[in-house]
């Protein structure tokens, strides 16, 4: 693995780093923030996921312009130490993720709403003309860090951590008509509106903006974005966004997928960012072209402001999950048999070619219309010759000790914990879950007990590790000829 520096973090990956030292750095880092909570941030809140510096009291300003820092799970500890001072000594009211394990949520894009990415810490200043004094003062405090863009907030100046947007300090709820309870803020009528937190403008139109206004052009000026129409975000998140497009510069203009990775976008404990996940999918992709496998085929790639573009064969179809949730019924057979071999198959090429899928599950499966299986997503991929420390792949499990002793320490083993989940799926209609004590059987009668025995060994961890992808395929092909003439399956030798 290469190393990976977060700018002025002060951590880096090492080349030779393993999940052992990954490990020890969160550990460490989640320790010392956590004594910087008992420091800084004493009030613990009812809501588990947030740390207060102090009580918000009835002299405090129940709405206005609020501050957000932004920081990763690597800098937030320096963020707060260069900052809590300042901060302290104005008196002001701020909050913060109670761990870093939950500030990883956050900035994930994922686990909460969108709108939530980059808000490490939150102050409330008390007008807007503290608020101007406090984004100055933090802007300055955080100059030496990088970190990721808020959504929706306005960024207080080009390259900066702080941002701004007005809102409300305290839980004003306003309930609807179906009773849902949601944020409200007051007019200057008094009366409770709803606090907006995703709108084109990060603050409501009856409010003067004292703040600077934003330097710098649009991207849109002269980003290579410009050759391409995007209508349709088909995922959104922390470290950047999968797109529907068009290439509207191109002779034949036609559809094509644009992914987005954001730098400092859902930074990982060892240092990666969205930006070096896509620049780095780019690059299998074409390695696995090469080879012959039938990814997606690449038809540009660039770098626009702070992120890292790769455009790409758009596949008519739809992903295997979506797929078998609208069968009505398990698939016959003979075209599970058939499935599962085509993905056995997929999964021997890209291990020939030297390289661990790492995200073999169904929505990165397409069902094409002439029925074929293409795969999808290699951010996550690693040369089997250097297995990644990260785990990134979804593991079904229920027990700790079988992730750590058969995932971890065994780089093959979750690619072919997945083929056999996904084999399974096809067969079952659900995806097996492991316990520390057994892997689920297909119970299906019609299935041979051939296909049987074989998924059994690939989602037990404990023989998967012993299986070869290349083996897998070859046994699903024979059985499938079996079915297709009709010969009764008899058990073959492993």
């Amino acid at each position: 693995m290469n190393a990976v520096i977060q700018k002025n973090s002060g951590f880096s990956v090492p080349a030779n780093s393993n999940n052992d030292s990954i490990l020890e750095l969160a550990e460490s880092l989640s320790l010392h923030w956590q004594r910087l909570c008992n420091r800084y941030l004493p009030v613990i809140s009812s809501n588990p996921m947030w740390r207060y510096s102090r009580q918000l009291t009835p002299s405090d300003a129940e709405q206005g312009w609020k501050i957000h820092v932004s920081a990763t799970i690597l800098t937030a500890p320096a963020v707060l130490e260069a900052i809590a001072p300042f901060l302290e000594s104005e008196q002001a009211c701020y909050k913060a993720p109670s761990s870093l394990s939950e500030l990883k949520r956050i900035n994930s894009g994922f686990h909460y709403d969108y709108s939530q990415i980059g808000k490490f810490i939150t102050i409330y200043p008390q007008t807007d003309t503290q608020a101007i004094y406090f984004a100055e003062r933090l802007h300055e405090l955080t100059t030496q860090f990088s970190a990721p863009s808020v959504p929706y907030d306005r960024r207080f100046k080009p390259e900066s951590c702080v941002y701004y947007r007005y809102g409300s300090f305290r839980t004003n709820e306003i309930k609807s008509s179906g009773e849902v309870a949601i944020l409200g803020i007051r007019d200057l009528q008094g009366n409770l509106m709803p606090d907006v937190r995703d709108g084109e403008k990060p603050y409501p139109d009856w409010v003067s903006n004292p703040f600077p206004a934003p330097e710098g052009k649009s991207r849109a000026d002269d980003s290579p974005l410009k050759n391409f129409r995007i209508f349709r975000a088909l995922t959104q998140r922390g470290k950047g966004g999968t797109y529907l497009g068009v290439d509207i510069n191109s002779a034949a203009p036609c559809l094509c997928l644009i992914k987005e990775g954001r730098k400092d976008g859902e930074v990982d404990w060892d240092g990666r960012d969205g930006y070096w996940r896509v620049e780095h999918e780019e690059s299998v992709i074409r390695t696995l072209r090469k080879a012959g496998i039938n990814v997606p085929s690449i038809y540009s790639s660039f770098k626009s402001e702070n992120s890292y573009f790769l455009v790409t064969e758009f596949i008519t179809g739809e992903n295997l999950h979506s797929f078998l949730r609208k069968k009505k019924r398990r698939l016959r057979v003979s075209k599970a048999t058939e499935y599962a071999a085509r993905l056995a198959e997929i999964m021997a090429q890209i291990h020939a070619a030297g390289w661990l899928w790492r995200d073999c599950k169904p929505g990165n499966l397409i069902v094409t219309k002439k029925g074929d299986l293409r795969p999808l997503d290699f951010e996550g991929a690693c040369p089997i010759d250097q297995p990644d420390p990260v785990i990134w792949s979804t593991i079904m499990v229920k027990s700790s000790e079988l992730y750590e002793n058969f995932f971890v320490k065994s780089a093959m083993t979750a690619d072919l914990f997945a083929l056999g989940s996904v084999i399974y799926l096809l067969f079952e209609g659900e995806l097996p879950i492991v316990t520390g004590d057994s892997a689920p059987k297909i119970s299906r009668p019609a299935v041979p007990s051939e296909i049987k025995r074989l998924v059994a060994r690939l989602i037990d961890p404990r023989t998967a590790q012993f299986c070869r992808a290349e083996i897998v395929a070859q046994k699903l092909q024979n059985v499938l000829k079996l079915i297709k003439n009709k010969t009764p399956v008899i058990k073959m030798a492993d």
